[in-house]
Parts: C-alpha cells; sequence; structure tokens
C-alpha cells in the first residue's frame, strides 16, 4: 500500500520516516520529494508498506501525530492524474 505523508519539517529524514511506520509492519520503501534545482525537501513523502492492513494500521495511528514539531498528514496515496503541458500555448496552434 502506497501511502502519502505530508506537513514533514525539513529536518525529516527517510530513515526516521521508517522507523516510525515499521512499528506496524514491513515498509518496502520509502521516498521523501525533493525540489529538483536546489534539492530541498518539499515537505511531502510516500512510503510504500508491504500489505493494506498494515497501511491502514499505520494511517490510523499517525495521521495527526506530532514529529520534529510538525502535525503529520497520513493517508492513503492517490494515483497520479495524466498533467497538461504547462508553459505558454503550449500544444496550441498560433494564429494566422
Amino acid at each position: 500500500m502506497n501511502i502519502y505523508v505530508g506537513n514533514l519539517s525539513s529536518e525529516v529524514t527517510e530513515e526516521d520516516l521508517r522507523q516510525e511506520f515499521e512499528a506496524f509492519g514491513e515498509v518496502t520503501s520509502v521516498n521523501m520529494i525533493t525540489d529538483k534545482y536546489s534539492g530541498r525537501p518539499r515537505g511531502f513523502g510516500f512510503v510504500e508498506m508491504a500489505s493494506v492492513s498494515e497501511g491502514q494500521a499505520a494511517i490510523t495511528a499517525l495521521n495527526g501525530k506530532t514529529l520534529k514539531e510538525r502535525t503529520l498528514n497520513v493517508n492513503a496515496a492517490r494515483p497520479r492524474t495524466e498533467r497538461r503541458e504547462g508553459g505558454f500555448n503550449k500544444g496550441r496552434q498560433g494564429r494566422y
């Protein structure tokens, strides 16, 4: 089960998240999202749990918990939706 973890302090590491979630079962991966230009944490990440029941237990217990002075926002991750091309006039025909 893939779990979204939001409102993370910039001091939280992937190891910190792994330790919090391992209390509820097997953690298969932890991914902290960083800014692609600066490399600084963006304040959220994802934790993959081995089973849905372990993931649900972690969500129930950790949502609203304080970690490094920040209240965690923990819920089931939603599948990423297709994003439109950004920028001015992308994919549009010019006027003639």
